[in-house]
């Protein structure tokens, strides 16, 4: 059972990108998983569904049965270099949908590597949705989140992948996460993050696959936490490289971590910061989510 902390930090935190590597799933797939993640017993921790501009009709295609007037599905959604093409496709994609309530793109990504590009993303933005950009987390990280806080958007940070040069180190991570928790910027992270702690893992579903050291979830979002409750970057990073389940402590109403407790205020205020997390799996971070309660509890 997850208690009602735990919920306040991972409340509809993963935006499932099944379509993306390792899963990789085909459109009809990821939407049937979706649809059926959005009734079932977790739904409580299912965000929005991810997917690239491009990909849109594909969607409609696939879940046009499933889409019902009034139960509507929240998408996240890809632009790719052609902004305007994408902005216009997602414009297009929530006038036909917003009368009838069956789906609403209210979140968009795209990248930005400096503050010109960061300029030309908030341009692009459609109405109406929150934009995430992706920032690369080495260099003066701080400058472009502000950038970012100033052009009334939000942050990105790719936080794994499917070889181990595609995670950041803890100290690029946790600086990252520094300058979102001092400038008041929301973030959401991406990739590498099915596990709750930090550990080595396969970084494929591949029989044959490399293993490499991930962080978790948990990690990331008790990370923000402590950083707003004002601990330094040097405890940030330890709580990023933290992979022992019976380090923290799970109560109903707190969270502790190694001398640390976090309040469900504490949490509450830590979620207006770090929004969610995507993943090609619902279910593993689910599952093992579990596990991790046995232990620390």
């Amino acid at each position: 059972m997850v208690g009602a902390a735990l919920r306040t930090l991972l409340h509809e935190t993963i935006d499932y990108a099944g379509l993306f590597p390792p899963a990789a799933l085909d459109m009809p797939a990821a939407v049937a998983n979706y649809a059926a993640y959005r009734v079932g017993p977790d739904a409580w921790a299912l965000g929005r569904f991810v997917l690239p501009a491009a990909r849109l009709g594909e969607f409609e295609r696939a879940a046009d049965a499933l889409l019902t007037p009034g139960d509507r599905w929240r998408l996240s959604v890809l632009l790719g270099p052609e902004l305007d093409a994408d902005a216009a496709r997602v414009r297009d994609v929530n006038r036909r949908h917003g009368a009838r309530a069956t789906a609403v793109v209210d979140a968009v990504e795209l990248r930005a590597a400096d503050a010109p590009a960061i300029a030309r993303a908030a341009a692009a933005v459609p109405e109406g949705a929150d934009a995430y950009v992706e920032l690369p987390v080495v260099g003066d990280v701080r400058a472009l989140v502000r950038a970012v806080g100033r052009a009334g958007l939000r942050a990105k940070v790719r936080t794994g992948g499917v070889t181990p040069d595609a995670f950041p180190r803890s100290d690029d991570l946790a600086a990252f996460l520094e300058a979102c928790v001092s400038e008041g910027v929301p973030f959401k992270a991406t990739a590498g993050l099915h596990h709750p702690l930090r550990g080595a893992y396969r970084l494929t579903y591949e029989p044959a696959s490399v293993t490499g050291t991930m962080f978790g979830f948990l990690n990331v979002f008790l990370a923000t936490a402590l950083l707003g409750a004002g601990g330094s970057r040097a405890e940030a990073r330890a709580l990023l490289e933290e992979g022992d389940p019976a380090a923290l402590r799970l109560d109903d109403d707190a969270v502790a971590w190694r001398g640390h407790h976090f309040t469900a205020p504490q949490l509450a205020a830590a979620r207006a910061r770090v929004v969610s997390f995507g993943s090609c799996s619902f279910r593993e971070p689910v599952d093992e989510l579990q596990g991790v309660l046995g232990a620390a509890c």
